[in-house]
Parts: C-alpha cells; structure tokens; sequence
C-alpha cells in the first residue's frame, strides 16, 4: 500500500504556476467560448448563436437530439438547427455547448485509488442536473445558471489531475476516510480545487453564479454575493446525489448543509422527493452523460 508523504517545498507546485500551466496546454474549446459569450450578450441571439454552432457537426447533432427528445414531448420533430435553438432558448444551448466542451478534459479514464475520472464526470453531469431541479423547484428563474455550476463545481479536481498529476495521486492515497478531498489538497499542495477551480473559471469566462460555486460548494457562508442561492442548491445537489451513490470520488466523505436547507426551506421530506424525482431526471438526460467526441 502506497504511503502518501507531503511534498518538499521544493517539489510542491503553488496555484499560479498550475494556473499558468492550465493556460499554456488547455483552454476552453473555441467553439463552447464563443457560445457562452453570445449567450450572454443581450444584443445577439438564436440567429448568432446557429452561426458558430453549425460549425461543430457534432455539437449540431446533439441539439437537434436534445429539442427532439421526449423529455421535451414535441409534437412534431424538430429539424432545424435554428428551430431547436430558439426552442430550447440561449442558456440550455450554451450549457450544452459547455458540458460537450468540458468533456473533453474526460476522454482519457485514470483511477488513482478512490478517484477515476468517468466517476467525477458521472458526478458532475448529476448534480448539475440535480441543482437545476431543486432551483426549478425554488421557482427560480435563472435555473439554467444553477445547471452550469453544478456542472463546473468539481471541475479543479480532473484539473489537479491533469496538471499537477504527479502532486494529485499523492493527495489521493492520503486518503484514508478521516478528512476530505479539500482538507488533503491543502495539507499536501496548500490549495485545493475550488481556488483552482474558480481561478481558471474566471480565466475562461465563467458567469459569476459558476464561480461562485465552484469556490464555494463546500461553504456557502463564504460567499458574499448575489448569488448565494445558486450556491446553495449545487451544496445541497452534492448532498443528494452523494447519497444516491454518485459520489465524486469513493470516499463519500458529505456534511448535512444544515444552513442551506433552511435558506432554501427544504425538509428531508422535500431531500427524499427530490431524490426520487432525480431518477427520472437522469434518465432524461442520460445523453449528457456521454463523453464528447
């Protein structure tokens, strides 16, 4: 059984040079960059947004599949790129946009002990899903915001992986079921993956309701923007779908987000009904799931 020591020094890497790293070999895909950025600019719309999606078949194909599936119970199929587009409105393109581009970072699968990387993307998909439920379920209007940042909440960790990897698989075979990911992280490298995390979602542009979260998932009292109640439907869609056994590692280390559940005026009753209702959700979405390529 490996021994995990903590790192010289000398050896462990500090957040801006992995952050200076990430930038050198991995940016967000041109493509998912400018689909955010049209997303979010109130002057343009379904007419610019066809024009940079055309130009990935694949992503084409995937929202056509999105506004053609059941979930949506169109009447009749829908086989226009515009069309589906106007259909399912800005946001979900561009979180479609997002997730395939994000996916790329999963291609390749690695385990390290309680970690491999089809598991985390698992993880991710869900509670991105599982946020946007429980904020549709809020009656909140920006629910598509509460996908993307379920979505990118866990995103530091694959970037531990892939860019201080030699650093990371140290991290996880310290793991012993007695402290969390995060605690570990900052014993063995002196930041964990949300500062790194939310550092290169700002790099790339992330809205401020992703940022938020990804820096503050695991403790939403930090947070003093607007965007609290974003943040706290991803804490407590981690909590869930933990629970439900899909865990962003083995080790499915999770407190009970005791101030989230009162902010949001969720009993556990409300916890079970969105767990059961998140089956079909999954099920709905189960092309999300696929890695992108």
């Amino acid at each position: 059984m490996l021994t995990a020591r903590p790192l010289s020094n000398q050896k462990k890497p500090t957040l801006e040079s992995v952050c200076r790293r990430i930038d050198e070999i991995s940016t967000l895909p041109h493509i998912a960059y400018r689909v955010m950025e049209i997303a979010n600019d109130p002057l343009l719309g379904a007419v610019d947004l066809k024009a940079v999606v055309e130009l990935d078949a694949a992503l084409s194909a995937r929202i056509l599949r999105c506004a053609n599936s059941s979930a949506h119970a169109t009447r009749t199929r829908i086989t226009s790129l515009q069309h589906a587009i106007a259909f399912l409105g800005l946001q979900q393109v561009r979180n479609l946009a997002v997730t395939a581009g994000i996916s790329d970072l999963f291609k390749r699968d690695n385990r390290i002990g309680p970690y491999c990387r089809s598991q985390l993307w698992r993880h991710l998909v869900s509670v991105g899903i599982c946020a946007r439920l429980i904020a549709m379920r809020q009656r909140m209007n920006n629910y598509e915001e509460a996908f993307l940042a379920g979505l990118l909440h866990d995103i530091g960790i694959v970037l531990e992986d892939q860019h201080a990897h030699e650093e990371f698989v140290t991290v996880v075979h310290s793991l012993d079921g007695t402290k969390t990911l995060a605690e570990a992280e900052r014993c063995y490298l002196g930041f964990d993956h949300t500062t790194l995390g939310e550092r290169v979602a700002t790099n790339w542009g992330f809205p401020e309701a992703t940022r938020a979260s990804i820096r503050h998932h695991h403790s939403p009292a930090g947070h003093r923007g607007s965007q609290i109640a974003i943040v706290r439907c991803v804490e407590v869609a981690n909590l869930i779908c933990t629970l439900k056994g899909i865990p962003s590692t083995d080790l499915k280390l999770v407190e009970i987000p005791q101030s989230s559940l009162v902010d949001l005026s969720l009993t556990r009753e409300d916890i079970a009904v969105l767990a059961d209702d998140l089956d079909q959700e999954l099920a709905a979405s189960a092309g999300l799931f696929e890695v992108y390529g």
